[in-house]
């Protein structure tokens, strides 16, 4: 058995959730400067995460839900992922972002997990709070730790993928790292460095 971790922003899905939804409140740019040099590795994830949230307060839940069910796939995704189980590959999604579009994405793309975070709501209205598995810079590390331990999966066997500074937890657990059009801070440590948004691209060295 292999396993196969993708971020889901920026590499299985083309665009940063948190800024789909921004745009609909107009403060887009705003949150776009701080998820920039929250990937780059200027700013701690978990504080800004918090920011970015606590500017979405206000929007209902059913607008979300909306606007996370139509974002856009990254070019390939589909085709890379089914190769990828039929190499052998369990394929899970580790998420900086939300649940409201990891859980359709997954069911989309027929994932064997996914693991993200929670908009906080109150009345069909979000709150401007979050909270969930995904929420610090070694949280995705932490994960793939623990699932390589209950699956009985060795690093050898195990390919991540991802674009920012918070996927860069996951390469001292994998000995396949690929960087996906990413961030200087994550490309200096990979071994596979993809530059089109093209996700067959990494098919080759899996």
């Amino acid at each position: 058995m292999k396993l196969a971790v993708f971020d889901f922003d920026s590499t299985l899905m083309d665009g940063e959730t948190i800024e789909f939804l921004a745009r609909e409140v107009g403060i887009e740019q705003e949150v776009k400067v701080i998820t920039t040099r929250a990937m780059q590795g200027e700013l701690d994830f978990f504080e800004s995460l918090q920011k970015r949230v606590s500017l979405l307060r206000g929007l209902k839940v059913n607008t979300v839900n909306q606007i996370c069910e139509s974002l856009p796939l990254m070019n390939g995704a589909g085709e890379t992922i089914k190769e990828l189980k039929n190499r052998g590959y369990k394929v899970v999604c580790f998420s900086g972002g939300f649940k409201n579009a990891t859980v359709p994405f997954a069911k989309k793309l027929e994932l064997d997990g996914e693991f993200s975070n929670i908009l906080h709501s109150k009345d069909g209205i979000l709150t401007g709070m979050v909270g969930g598995e995904m929420m610090f810079n070694n949280s995705k590390g932490q994960m793939l730790l623990t699932l390589q331990k209950l699956l009985g999966i060795t690093r050898e066997n195990t390919l991540v993928i991802g674009d920012g500074a918070n996927d860069l937890s996951m390469f001292q657990y994998a000995d396949k790292r690929v960087s996906f059009c990413g961030k200087p801070i994550l490309e200096k440590e990979a071994n596979i460095i993809i530059k089109e948004k093209d996700l067959r691209l990494l098919l080759p060295s899996c």
